[in-house]
């Protein structure tokens, strides 16, 4: 009998351990509090339709799509805690992320660690609550293009369409007005050789992208708590 517990245990350590290392996701239900909280983490550059050389880290978003979907399928979790450190990436893909995690009905909790630049910044503001370390870093800057364009009024126009929905979105979901904001992404003295504002911790939350300055043991903290209040 113990061995038989020692062996599931083995296993459920291994997939745990595979889970972690393929999608960088795993449910945290070892808290004593009897809460499942579902940990998923943004990393590296977010990957649309097309795949990005092996040797880059990347959000998959056909990993995440599909898990926040069975999250909020799923009687188990009771939460959902949001790990950030993205430099950006596919503007459909990180929209559609910051969708689907804005649509659960369960609480959540973002929390911005090295940085979240660029398409990070709607799913930053997505969840319910969120957090950006002391050196925490947000990059706001408009929609970029490269190589050849083509049709380029109808280009432009395009482009326009996109940024507007993530200005949308974002004010939409945090306490920033649109005016501020496009300020913000249209600045041209900070960046060198580019436009847009790097906001260092404090000062997302000054402006209003981010509610708190803090680190895991608030995050944590700040999402049991939401769990209880939705369960009363």
């Amino acid at each position: 009998m113990a061995e038989e517990k020692e062996s599931r245990q083995k296993e459920e350590e291994q997939n745990r351990d595979e889970r972690i290392e393929k999608t960088g996701q795993v449910t945290l239900n070892e808290n004593g509090q009897l809460e499942n909280i579902h940990l998923i983490s943004i990393i590296g550059e977010i990957e649309g339709h097309e795949n990005l050389n092996s040797n880059s880290k990347t959000t998959k978003y056909e990993h995440i799509l599909p898990s926040l979907a069975a999250i909020e399928d799923s009687k188990d979790i009771q939460g959902v805690l949001v790990l950030i450190n993205t430099m950006g990436g596919d503007v459909e893909a990180g929209l559609a992320i910051a969708e689907m995690i804005a649509s659960l009905s369960k609480p959540s909790v973002s929390l911005v660690l090295g940085g979240s630049h660029s398409i990070g910044v709607p799913i930053a503001v997505s969840t319910d609550y969120s957090f950006i370390v002391p050196t925490g870093t947000m990059v706001i800057h408009p929609v970029r293009m490269s190589g050849m364009v083509i049709g380029v009024p109808q280009t432009f126009e395009y482009f326009k369409l996109i940024q507007d929905r993530i200005t949308g979105f974002v004010c939409n979901h945090c306490g920033i007005g649109k005016n501020i904001f496009e300020q913000l992404m249209t600045e041209t003295g900070i960046l060198t050789k580019d436009v847009g504002t790097i906001l260092v911790g404090e000062e997302a939350v000054k402006h209003g992208i981010i509610n708190e300055v803090g680190g895991i043991d608030k995050a944590m903290q700040k999402l049991h708590e939401m769990i209880r209040d939705s369960s009363k």
